[in-house]
């Protein structure tokens, strides 16, 4: 059975269902019309380290090879400059054709605002059943479409714990609580290496990072039908244990985001760490004195009577409303999901990102993997935590899709917050009040 196009130029899923089980999953598939025969394709994606920019090539010269008449030019943005990035593209016009690996929140809020393609024609042919259940309903939107799918889960706030360090501080488990973590920082805080290094600067890190914390408290920024919860107990709570924290951190930790957080974990320079499996693949390649020391958990909450939140931004595949190119930017996305080019996107950074797709993630080809098979258990766990994971967008099962989360995550009004009660020594009720009012106003804007 062979790949076909609908009457209305539309991907089938009949012939997409068999097609993604071959090695040339969507290979046959024509793009319509040959009067795009010179059509030139921009992907654009903050995630690049030079494993996943190598992947991406191997992914895009198979891809051209199929499709001679389809150039497609890569092109990185930045983690914390993809929303101005952006916004000048959609103000302009001159859009990529596929973007990826931005969070779902900031794709919901594009949507809401006309500027984001429907993807289901994607998600079709990529193939429903071949997803993990309920993979795409944070992609769900409003209007009962999707805008995006998802190209890799995350636990975004995982701790790292040093196995090395803790044995030598006396401390039997991995933390579960706040107490017990920050008494574990104090315990391995000496010989220069810092207990954590947290987030502190006005960025992105900071903000959805101290949203993990409020949930870990018990709390939520918003109820489930989107009134702002923020003025709570939980907050209180979670912003005096960030507070407790600063000084087990490094003096840089003021400023830092994701780079200087992994690094600092990474390089040794901290005891325990937050961030995804990207730790796994770094230390292997720059610190592999540590490999066999490293270990991860769902990060700690402050009783546990408290379920665990693992943040994870979904990382996303969409294709912006105004792109020129929308029928071979649909043909490119799906083709994104072939099985060879995908596992080779994935293993680029093994543990980091890890699969959407049901039928990938027991790949034997997916599972062929030194550090898979090295931290089985630690891959494990990040998986299921991911799979059950929210954000601002999507709080919890409970809670209405929130097309302002990526509006209030570039304003930074909670790590306003953050920074105006740990550095700034300001009421807490008076940040807490500004930013609630910031956060009204963006929601009713």
């Amino acid at each position: 059975m062979s790949l076909t196009r609908s009457s209305s130029g539309g991907i089938t899923r009949r012939g997409a269902l068999k097609g993604l089980a071959a090695t040339s999953a969507l290979a046959a598939l024509p793009i319509g019309a040959r009067a795009q025969s010179a059509t030139t394709l921009r992907w654009w994606s903050p995630q690049a380290a030079p494993a996943q920019l190598e992947a991406y090539q191997a992914q895009i010269a198979s891809f051209e090879a199929l499709h001679p008449g389809i150039k497609v030019v890569f092109e990185k943005t930045s983690d914390e400059g993809y929303a101005p990035q952006l916004a000048a593209a959609f103000a302009s016009g001159d859009v990529p054709d596929v973007v990826t690996h931005l969070p779902s929140f900031s794709v919901q809020t594009y949507y809401a605002n006309g500027l984001i393609e429907p993807f289901d024609e994607v998600i079709e042919a990529i193939g429903v059943d071949n997803y993990y259940p309920g993979a795409n309903e944070v992609f769900r939107t409003p209007d009962g479409k999707h805008c995006a799918t998802g190209i890799g889960n995350s636990a975004a706030n995982a701790l790292w714990v040093r196995r090395d360090l803790m044995a030598d501080a006396g401390i039997g488990k991995i933390p579960e609580t706040w107490d017990e973590l920050r008494a574990a920082c104090q315990a391995m805080q000496k010989g220069g290496i810092f207990g954590a290094p947290l987030p502190y600067g006005r960025n992105g890190m900071t903000s959805l990072i101290f949203i993990g914390f409020i949930h870990q408290a018990g709390g939520q920024v918003f109820t489930p039908d989107l009134q702002i919860a923020l003025d709570s107990e939980a907050t209180r709570n979670a912003l005096e244990f960030y507070r407790s924290m600063r000084e087990l951190c490094p003096p840089g930790a003021t400023n830092y985001s994701w780079g200087e957080s992994l690094t600092a974990f990474v390089s040794g320079a901290t005891a325990t760490g937050i961030y995804t499996g990207r730790v796994l693949v770094n230390v292997r390649d720059q610190n592999p004195g540590l490999a066999d020391q490293i270990t991860c958990a769902t990060y700690p909450r402050i009783a546990t009577d408290v379920a665990p939140w693992t943040f994870n931004d979904f990382a996303s595949v969409f294709i912006p409303a105004q792109s020129k190119n929308k029928d071979a930017a649909k043909l490119f996305a799906a083709y994104i999901f072939d099985p060879p080019g995908y596992i080779k996107q994935l293993h680029a950074a093994p543990g980091h990102v890890l699969p959407v797709l049901r039928t990938i993630g027991e790949n034997p080809a997916y599972l062929d993997n030194d550090i898979i098979r090295k931290y089985s258990a630690e891959v494990e766990l990040m998986s299921a935590a991911a799979a059950g994971g929210y954000n601002l967008g999507y709080e919890s099962a409970a809670h209405q899709s929130n097309a302002k989360a990526g509006e209030i995550i570039a304003a930074h009004p909670i790590a306003d917050m953050v920074q105006r009660v740990v550095l700034n020594g300001d009421s807490m009720d008076a940040a807490i009040g500004d930013a609630v009012k910031a956060i009204d106003a963006i929601m009713k804007a």
